[in-house]
């Protein structure tokens, strides 16, 4: 009996899981048989031939590569800060930080254009790379936060009472226990920064300058609406964060879920 309940709870489970899935699933499905509307491959060939694929590719990995290294050295020194350090008023400076998850991109879009053109940035691969880290920063703090106080205190303490420093403690004690988080972040910014498109349109108008989230509406102008071009491009900007999650999925999951969990 145990083993039929076991069986049937494991079938439900794999029903709702699919059907939650589905609505993710089919504009997928959908994008790539657009893609090979008309001339098939031949659509694919098209994009290649445009000459900017490996610009566009090249800027989006630089942007997500840069994101990620701030964001991970941002969260991990706050994190550790907010969890372990005796900071006066760090909780006030938390919830502070914890207030920007509120605000929306598209809200800040006009501020940042300003400060990007004040500051000579615009049509710079920064001017994308700094507001795509520091929007990440605070959810991943949170969650680092969160791994850090199931990190015990007494660790730290050891390694004072043998004349380690404050920052010694820090980067050869804590932070090697912190790789499951970092993957969690890792992924969770290369998603954010490979994926980000309001940003790019709006900073980089120069075509060198461009990502491939951008590369779609290069078969779109005032005359032309090539539609199969389109979805030919938006699966080629697909494909390397799909293999990417692929890859790191199992991380992901581990560091989000130590994250979540005290």
């Amino acid at each position: 009996m145990l083993v039929t309940r076991s069986f049937t709870s494991k079938v439900v489970i794999q029903v709702v899981v699919t059907l939650m899935a589905l609505p993710f699933l089919l504009p997928l499905v959908a994008m790539v048989q657009g893609s090979l509307g008309g001339r098939g491959l031949g659509n694919y060939v098209k994009v290649w031939e445009t000459g900017v694929l490996p610009t566009y590719l090249l800027n989006s990995v630089l942007i997500s590569v840069f994101a990620i290294l701030i964001v991970y050295a941002c969260t991990m020194l706050a994190a550790f800060g907010f969890s372990k350090l005796r900071i006066a008023g760090k909780e006030l400076w938390f919830w502070a930080l914890l207030l920007a998850l509120t605000m929306p991109e598209a809200v800040l879009l006009t501020p940042l254009f300003v400060t990007a053109s004040t500051f000579d940035m615009y049509n710079q691969l920064v001017a994308v790379i700094l507001p795509v880290a520091a929007l990440q920063i605070p959810f991943t703090t949170l969650l680092a936060r969160n791994f850090y106080d199931g990190i015990p205190s007494e660790i730290m303490d050891a390694a004072r009472v043998d004349g380690a420093n404050i920052w010694q403690v820090f980067w050869r004690v804590v932070l090697p226990l912190t790789r499951p988080i970092a993957a969690a972040i890792v992924v969770l910014t290369l998603i954010a920064a490979w994926n980000a498109y309001l940003l790019p349109m709006l900073m980089l108008n120069d075509p060198g300058r461009q990502v491939l989230t951008l590369l779609p509406s290069y078969f779109v102008s005032q005359y032309t609406n090539d539609q199969t071009g389109v979805l030919a491009a938006a699966v080629i900007a697909a494909v390397p964060m799909l293999v990417a999650y692929l890859a790191l999925q199992k991380y992901f999951e581990r560091g989000l879920a130590a994250g979540a969990l005290k």
